[in-house]
C-alpha cells in the first residue's frame, strides 16, 4: 500500500478547498525511478526524472481557473517554488516543473508530476504544498523524498550508457573483493547490503554529519548537485581519523574491543551500527572494508562504483616512486624502510564526467577511503581519473601523484651485512603486478592492470618528468651493470593449504666457467598484508656445489607442526632465499611472498541456495578433519546478516582425523537481495580460525 501522507496545514484561515491526503505513490515511484527495496516507508527518487504524487481534497474539486496549486521544495535554504501547470510536454531537465495531465484531473484528486532538475543535489528535500487564491494561501506540508543521482539518465554526470553496467555497478548487493597475493589470488565475498533496512537512512545520515556540512551547510547542500563533491566528501567520512566518520583503522594488536577486520562480511551492519550508536566510530576497519563499505555508500546514492584490488600495492613514504626493502645475508627481511608494499591494497572506482579537468579524464576515477596520507588536510584520497594515473599526469586532480606510485612504483632490494650493502637488485615489475575487479554478471576476475599501466618511462613527453626519469633510470642501470653469474628463483609448489606441509623450490643457475661452493640461507616469516615480516618461524642453511654452467633446484619442506601455533586462515608468509659465493661472497636474494589455503566448509540449502522471504529453510553445514591428528575443541560456527539472529555453534571435543563436524541451522530471510552465510572453523589446539567459507543465498 503507497504511503499517504496526512497533511499539515501551516497558515491561513477557512477555505472553501481543502487538501486532506497526499499520496506520494511510493511503489509506482520506486518502480519507475529503479529505488524498489532502498526504503518502503520514504519516497526516493532519481533527479531529471519524473515522479508522481496525488493529491487528495476534501469536500469538493479543485478549480484551477480560480485556486493556484503551487509546490515549495526545500532543501536546508535552498527553496524553490514550482506553479502546477497542465501539460502534455516532457519536463525541462535544468529547471524543477510540475505538470498536471488533463487525464489525471479527477473529481476529488489530482495527480502531479514533478521533475527536478537534473543536476539538483543530493540530499532530503520537505515538500509542501500552496492553495492560493486572490485573497488567500493555505500551505500544506505535504511530506519528504530523498533524491539520488541517476546513471540512467544521459545528462546526469554519473551517467553509464548499459543496463549490464548499471546493473552490476548500481542495483548489485552482493560482490568479491580479491585479496592473497598475485601468485594467490583469493576471493572474499561482500554483501553491499543497499537494500537492507537502515543503510538508506545511513548514508544519507553521512552526509549531514560531514565536516562540509558543519561548517557550512549551505554551500555544502548547493555542493551535493556534482559527484566529484560528493566523491570527497564521503571518502572522507567512511572513516573516522578527522571526523564523525564510519570505521576506525586497526591493522595489528588486540581487536577483542571490538570486530576483527577480517570477520565482517557486509556493509549493512557497519552502517546501522554507526548510525545505531549517533555517530561514534565502529571498530575495526581495514582497506577491503573501508572500500566495500563506500561502494555501498555510492550504490546507494546512485553512483556506479566498484571494489577494485591492487596486488602488490606500494606506499611510498618519500615520493621518490621507488621502494626500498632490506634482507640479511640469512634472507630475513629488515624493517629499516617507512615505504612498504602491501600484499593487497582494495580502493573504489566511481564513474563520473569530470568538467572540472581537461578532456579525457571522464569515466572511473579512483577514490580510496583507507586512512593512509592527508590529501586537502583530511584523510582521504581522490577521485582521481585512471587514465590519468596511466598517462602519469600527475597535476591531475585528486592525488594522481601517490596513486600513481602506488600502481607503478619501483622496488629496490638490498642485502646488508654490518651495516654494508652487499649486494642489491632494482624490481620494475612488482608493484601493481596485477588489479582486478569483479566481472559483470560473473564471478571471475576482471583484469585491469592495463587500464592503469601504459606508457613506458621513455615515453613520456613532459620535459620536467623526463628530467626525472633519466636520473632514475641511471641509477638503476648502475645497479644492474654487472651482469650477475648467478640466478636464483624461489616459488612454492602448489597452492600452500593451512593443515599441509609448505613445500619451497629454490632454483640456482651457474653461469660461470668454473665449479661454485654457495652457502644457501632461508627463511619464512608471518607478515600482516599491508605491513613488513613480524616473526620468523622457519629457517635452514645448507652448504650446496654446483657445477659449471649448470642449473640445481633444491626442494624445502616447512611441516605444518613448524606453523600449526602462528599461521591461519588468510596469513600471509614472506619466504626468502640468500644464495652466498663462498670465495667471492657474491649474495643474490630471491623472495616470495603467499597466503595461506583452507580446507572448506561445505554448506548446502535445502532446495537450493533461493529462499522466499519470511520462509524458513534448513542449511546443512559440514566440516571434515584433514590433519593427521585430532582437533581439540572443534568449534563450528555459523552466521548471516539477515538470515540468522545471532551466531549458531555447534561443539566437539575430540575430532578425529577424517571425522565430520555438522550442524543443521533454520534460516529465514527479513529482506529481499543476496545474502551470505558464514562459516568458521576454530579449535583450542590453537586461537587462529583453522578453515573460513562462504556461500551467498538470493531472497526472492
Amino acid at each position: 500500500m503507497d504511503y499517504k501522507q496526512q497533511v499539515i496545514h501551516n497558515t491561513g484561515g477557512q477555505s472553501h478547498l481543502q487538501l486532506s491526503l497526499v499520496n506520494l505513490e511510493i511503489k509506482e515511484n520506486s518502480i519507475s525511478h529503479e529505488t524498489q527495496g532502498l526504503s518502503e516507508t520514504h519516497l526516493v527518487v532519481r533527479r531529471g526524472k519524473p515522479f508522481k504524487v496525488t493529491l487528495l481534497f476534501g469536500g469538493r474539486a479543485w478549480k484551477p481557473h480560480t485556486e493556484r496549486l503551487v509546490l515549495l521544495v526545500r532543501l536546508g535554504r535552498l527553496a524553490q517554488r514550482i506553479p502546477v501547470v497542465f501539460s502534455e510536454e516532457w519536463s525541462n531537465l535544468h529547471r524543477w516543473s510540475a505538470t498536471v495531465h488533463p487525464r489525471d484531473r479527477h473529481a476529488l484528486s489530482v495527480s502531479i508530476n514533478i521533475c527536478s532538475p537534473v543536476l539538483s543535489s543530493v540530499g532530503v528535500y520537505q515538500l509542501l504544498v500552496e492553495i492560493e487564491t486572490i485573497r488567500h494561501k493555505h500551505t500544506y506540508v505535504a511530506g519528504t523524498f530523498a533524491l539520488l543521482c541517476n546513471p540512467w539518465l544521459r545528462e546526469d554526470p554519473v551517467y553509464m550508457p548499459d543496463d549490464p553496467l548499471i546493473e552490476e555497478y548500481v542495483k548489485s548487493d552482493c560482490g568479491l573483493v580479491y585479496c592473497g597475493t598475485s601468485a594467490n589470488v583469493q576471493r572474499r565475498p561482500w554483501s553491499f547490503g543497499q537494500y537492507e533496512p537502515g543503510v538508506l537512512e545511513a548514508c544519507l545520515a553521512l552526509l549531514q554529519v560531514s565536516l562540509q556540512h558543519q561548517q557550512n551547510s549551505h554551500s555544502d547542500y548547493i555542493s551535493r548537485a556534482d559527484p566529484v563533491y560528493l566523491s570527497l566528501v564521503l571518502c572522507g567520512m567512511v572513516n573516522s581519523n578527522d571526523d564523525l566518520g564510519i570505521l576506525a583503522g586497526k591493522w595489528q594488536g588486540d581487536y577483542r574491543d571490538g570486530v576483527k577486520p577480517t570477520d565482517w562480511t557486509g556493509s549493512a551492519e557497519i552502517l546501522n551500527r554507526w548510525l545505531s550508536s549517533k555517530f561514534k566510530p565502529v571498530l575495526y576497519g581495514q582497506c577491503w572494508v573501508f572500500a566495500s563499505v563506500l561502494c555501498t555508500v555510492m550504490r546507494v546514492l546512485g553512483i556506479p562504483s566498484r571494489v577494485v584490488t591492487v596486488f602488490n600495492a606500494a606506499h611510498d613514504t618519500d615520493h621518490n616512486t621507488t621502494i626500498e626493502e632490506y634482507y640479511t645475508t640469512t634472507g630475513e627481511k629488515l624493517n629499516l624502510s617507512n615505504d612498504s608494499i602491501w600484499n593487497f591494497h582494495v580502493w573504489v572506482e566511481c564513474w563520473m564526467r569530470r568538467p572540472d579537468l581537461s578532456p579525457g579524464f571522464d569515466g572511473w576515477q579512483v577514490v580510496d577511503p583507507t586512512p593512509q596520507e592527508t590529501s586537502g588536510g583530511l584523510f582521504r584520497c581522490g577521485p582521481c581519473p585512471v587514465a590519468a594515473i596511466k598517462q602519469r599526469c600527475l597535476s591531475v586532480l585528486y592525488d594522481t601523484p601517490f596513486l600513481y606510485a602506488s600502481v607503478d612504483g619501483d622496488v629496490r632490494r638490498l642485502i646488508v651485512h654490518n651495516g654494508q650493502v652487499v649486494g642489491q637488485t632494482v624490481d620494475s615489475e612488482t608493484v601493481g603486478q596485477l588489479i582486478c575487479t569483479k566481472s559483470i554478471g560473473s564471478d571471475s576476475p576482471c583484469n585491469l592492470t592495463k587500464t592503469y599501466k601504459g606508457l613506458k618511462r621513455e615515453q613520456w613527453h613532459d620535459p620536467r618528468e623526463r628530467m626525472v626519469s633519466m636520473t632514475f633510470s641511471s641509477r638503476s642501470a648502475d645497479v644492474g651493470a654487472k651482469s650477475p653469474s648467478l640466478e636464483v628463483s624461489l616459488s612454492t609448489e602448489g597452492l600452500p593449504v593451512l593443515g599441509q606441509s609448505i613445500c619451497l623450490c629454490v632454483k640456482v643457475t651457474n653461469r660461470s666457467n668454473h665449479q661454485r661452493v654457495l652457502k644457501e640461507n632461508i627463511n619464512a616469516q608471518m607478515k600482516e598484508y599491508n605491513n613488513n615480516p613480524e616473526m620468523t618461524f622457519w629457517t635452514e642453511h645448507n652448504e650446496v656445489h654446483i657445477q659449471p654452467n649448470k642449473e640445481l633446484t633444491l626442494h624445502h619442506t616447512i611441516a605444518y607442526s613448524d606453523y600449526a601455533l602462528i599461521l591461519g586462515n588468510d596469513s600471509v608468509v614472506n619466504a626468502a632465499v640468500v644464495i652466498q659465493d663462498s670465495v667471492t661472497n657474491e649474495s643474490i636474494l630471491s623472495a616470495q611472498e603467499f597466503t595461506m589455503g583452507c580446507v572448506p566448509i561445505t554448506m548446502e540449502i535445502e532446495g537450493g541456495d533461493s529462499v522466499q522471504l519470511k520462509k524458513e529453510k534448513m542449511v546443512y553445514v559440514t566440516f571434515t578433519n584433514s590433519l593427521d591428528k585430532p582437533m581439540r575443541g572443534a568449534v563450528l560456527s555459523v552466521e548471516g546478516s539477515g538470515l540468522l539472529q545471532g551466531k549458531k555453534e555447534a561443539r566437539v571435543g575430540l575430532l578425529q582425523p577424517g571425522e565430520k563436524i555438522e550442524q543443521k541451522v533454520s534460516i529465514k530471510a527479513t529482506s529481499h537481495g543476496t545474502k551470505l552465510l558464514v562459516a568458521t572453523l576454530s579449535h583450542s589446539n590453537n586461537s587462529i580460525t583453522f578453515s573460513r567459507s562462504y556461500h551467498k543465498v538470493s531472497v526472492m
